[in-house]
């Protein structure tokens, strides 16, 4: 039979199972795709069908929230939370509040969780959660009083040693403090059971800027390989969030020229690159006013706003998608390819379509998918959690080093596991087989579980 053949024999048996569900399959094409062939080179895994059982989460919990806005009226919005694995430690994964949120999401994101959180080297196995309710356009009591009522259900499945949550799209600093403020009026502790915490109680330094900086020195890592730096090349970020603004902030230390920021409305192209003091305005904008992007390009000269556009069409060297799921496309990344692309590293997770993964790979692109090149946000996550343990607050540059030693000991493993007969790296493969590894071999420890 052939690989192809493997593949989709597998994947049906996942559609049966989880029908109407494009995103969770899409997460599991992919990672079959590349971790069958070594499966099949260690039949203990076969044996053991540990793929199919990571294709299922431990409990996958729904239920219902309901909140009064500032008029008094009831509003009733849908929670979840899927714990996909703990075979390596607490489940530890993101909570997502927006108005796409559904299972199948929370699943594809709890799957690629697993991986990611293995490859961090830290003790943390992989879940997700969240809501469809949508913090735009709310007040801070409306989103106080519906992230009480969402932990009024979530307190009774999460622990410091059995599930800790973090933000995702949605949630942010506010969010994270209403969520935890509840948790402890509920359980009476001040555990380290939520990451992303303020740092006047229990956060860590560092925690805000680590996926878009992790982003950036999973770059780095990727141009050593070949001899090169990002210094003097042409960089296009997607997204104008937290991912985003600190992936560009990193970006501008290593003296990359910047050339976009995005929102769901269109592209900010900055045709000189991006300046700090553009960079800072945007901070503002979207952190505090919560504005659109396209003020960015009436306030600067030099910047054009690209109505309903995405970045892809831009000509750069390197592209840092770090908005949302599917944004990179295969008709973009052939574009970006024929514009000289060289680099991919994924901040968003999955935010390439699985046509422009494939894309990538028969160009021999040095690409870091999102389960490795955005692993900095969940690596520090996991820091935070063992400062809490410890009842200590380490550096900021005691984490920066930290993270940049953990990103670096990501690509060593996608590295190893993903190089090529011809000498190239295939970093998907890597990164799926490393994290795969680690996980399986500890299942297979547990025996029948």
């Amino acid at each position: 039979m052939s690989h192809q053949a493997d593949v989709d024999t597998f994947m049906q048996g996942v559609e049966n199972r989880n029908p109407h569900e494009p995103e969770f399959l899409q997460a599991v094409r992919e990672v079959a795709e590349t971790t069958l062939p070594y499966i099949a080179e260690h039949p203990r895994y076969a044996e053991g069908r540990v793929l199919e059982r990571l294709c299922e989460p431990d409990r996958a919990m729904q239920f219902r929230v309901t909140w009064e806005d500032d008029e008094g009226h009831p509003q009733v919005n849908r929670g979840y939370r899927v714990q996909f694995s703990n075979a390596i430690g607490p489940y530890k994964g993101g909570l997502r509040f927006h108005p796409t949120v559904n299972l199948s999401v929370l699943k594809f994101l709890g799957f690629e969780q697993i991986f990611k959180n293995s490859l961090t080297g830290l003790p943390m196995g992989g879940g997700k959660g969240g809501s469809d309710f949508d913090p735009k356009g709310k007040s801070d009591h409306e989103v106080m009083r519906f992230c009480q009522a969402f932990m009024a259900e979530l307190h009774r499945h999460i622990g410091a040693e059995t599930d800790v949550p973090a933000g995702d799209i949605g949630v942010g600093a506010r969010e994270i403090g209403y969520l935890f403020g509840q948790f402890k009026r509920l359980t009476r502790t001040h555990a380290g059971v939520i990451t992303g915490k303020g740092l006047d109680y229990g956060g860590s330094l560092g925690r805000t800027e680590a996926t878009g900086h992790g982003a950036v020195y999973f770059a780095r890592e990727m141009y050593k390989t070949r001899g090169e730096s990002l210094k003097g090349k042409t960089s296009l970020v997607s997204g104008s969030g937290n991912v985003a603004l600190y992936a560009a902030d990193q970006l501008l230390r290593m003296e990359s020229k910047v050339l976009s920021l995005s929102d769901s409305g269109g592209t900010v192209h900055f045709e000189n690159g991006l300046t700090r003091e553009q960079l800072e305005f945007t901070r503002e904008l979207k952190e505090v006013r919560r504005g659109r992007i396209h003020e960015v390009a009436e306030k600067f000269e030099g910047a054009t706003y690209l109505e309903g556009q995405r970045p892809w069409g831009i000509a750069a060297q390197a592209a840092f998608p770090c908005a949302t799921q599917n944004e990179l496309n295969g008709a973009d990344a052939k574009t970006l390819l024929a514009n000289g692309l060289e680099l991919v590293s994924e901040g968003a997770n999955m935010p390439t379509d699985i046509d422009g993964v494939h894309a990538f790979q028969e160009a021999r692109t040095l690409f870091g998918p999102g389960k490795a090149a955005n692993a900095g946000g969940v690596a520090v996550s996991g820091l935070e959690q063992s400062q809490n343990a410890l009842r200590l607050s380490w550096t900021r540059e005691e984490v920066d080093q930290r993270l940049q030693g953990i990103m670096a000991e990501i690509h060593t493993k996608c590295a190893e596991s993903g190089k090529r007969d011809d000498g190239s790296i295939d970093y998907v493969t890597g990164a799926n087989v490393a994290g795969f590894k680690k996980v399986a071999d500890a299942l297979l420890a547990y025996g029948m579980v």
